[in-house]
């Protein structure tokens, strides 16, 4: 969301528009259709439909934002939304000129929106569309509209076009991360032996949600059962326990992960975090802008690889208001896809997800996950606390 000259409303446009229309020159595109929420939200400088936030499913059809945007010419780009965000639009006006709030189906809203590219008069021949974010009736009418266009998947240039964040955008992710931190360190804290992991899920989304997060999950393991799952299961004294929550602050996903322990920690659960620590100290050391992706695994492989406690998991990747975004690092992660950033050069304002994983078939699921940002001269870690073995029950 970086703010730069005003639109043609006279509001700041808040991405950096000139990135986008490099980007899109490169593969020669004339416009963009967007129509995914966390898309639509950045383009529109945080703008999101309450009433859609849960859910997409309307009636017989779906929720479905539409943000158009012409190459070169930001003036000219559009908004269309469901009728229900004519309220919120009205008390915070987005920038783009042209705003409507009027439409109620998928189909409407695309409609909507190839009128409005006809109205504007652009002949576009090359259309960027978001293929897995829009619907098939939906994409119908746009090619209906345009049939002579030739169409390419959006996804990857909009990846370019987020990867960079803003300090905006930095701020917050700072703040989701820190508020997880806070909420996870409560509930360890107030947790006695014999909770059930479904009962302390609950209590840290309760600790989220107070704290202005949105509760977006938690993966929570107890003793040495490596079961993620917020079950019945019990967490009984001298047990660990592994906390891995992604909490979303305006769109921006806080994602640590941290260990807790009813009772104290033996020498060996000592030696294994601190192994873990190792890891991701040293995977974080070579980051800073101009340094190639891969160096992050480069630093964390061999320790990983000859580590005396396995199986050992590293796994670095970027995050944002989508988990699993650009940078991608790695081909062989639990997300699938390429590894196009591995040696491309890390950029000032990009941000990594950090994390080693033991799986320990006696010991139980112990992890460390932090959320790093890359900087000029290296790197930040937001919600960097509780590292250690943290123990529950302290304030029970």
């Amino acid at each position: 969301m970086n703010v730069t000259a005003p639109s043609a409303s006279g509001l700041a446009i808040p991405f950096d528009h000139h990135r986008l229309d490099r980007l899109m020159d490169q593969v020669g595109i004339d416009i963009v259709v967007v129509t995914s929420k966390h898309n639509a939200q950045y383009f529109t400088g945080g703008h999101r439909a309450n009433f859609f936030d849960y859910m997409d499913a309307s009636g017989l059809s779906r929720y479905l934002p539409v943000f158009v945007y012409p190459k070169g010419a930001p003036e000219k780009a559009a908004y269309i939304g469901h009728r229900l965000e004519g309220f919120q639009v009205r008390a915070k006006p987005l920038w783009v000129a042209e705003t409507q709030t009027n439409s109620g189906t998928s189909v409407d809203a695309v409609g909507k929106a190839a009128a409005y590219i006809a109205k504007a008069g652009l002949k576009p021949k090359r259309i960027a569309v978001e293929f897995a974010f829009l619907p098939y009736d939906a994409a119908k009418v746009l090619r209906e509209a345009y049939p002579d266009a030739d169409w390419v998947d959006a996804v990857h240039i909009l990846e370019r076009q987020r990867l960079k964040k803003s300090s905006a955008e930095l701020a917050l992710l700072k703040e989701a991360s820190e508020r997880v931190l806070a909420s996870m360190q409560a509930v360890i804290e107030t947790t006695a032996a014999g909770a059930t992991k479904a009962e302390v899920v609950e209590a840290l989304r309760r600790e989220e949600v107070n704290r202005g997060l949105t509760f977006e999950y938690c993966l929570i393991t107890a003793g040495s059962n490596l079961n993620r799952a917020p079950t019945e299961q019990r967490w009984e004294q001298g047990e660990i326990m592994s906390l891995d929550s992604g909490g979303n602050y305006h769109g921006y996903i806080g994602d640590i992960c941290r260990m807790a322990i009813q009772g104290e920690p033996d020498a060996e659960l000592q030696d294994m975090l601190a192994e873990i620590e190792t890891i991701q100290r040293a995977a974080m050391k070579p980051i800073r802008a101009g340094a190639p992706g891969r160096v992050i695994y480069e630093a964390a492989e061999p320790l990983r690889a000859s580590s005396k406690y396995q199986p050992l998991d590293f796994l670095a990747h970027g995050m944002g208001l989508v988990s699993h975004e650009a940078p991608h690092l790695t081909a062989s992660g639990p997300i699938p896809y390429p590894a196009t950033d591995a040696d491309l050069p890390l950029e000032a304002g990009t941000v990594i997800s950090v994390e080693t994983t033991l799986n320990h078939p006696k010991r139980g699921f112990i992890k460390l996950e932090d959320t790093v940002v890359v900087t000029d001269t290296g790197f930040e870690i937001y919600g960097e606390g509780l590292r250690g073995w943290n123990r529950a029950g302290t304030r029970a």
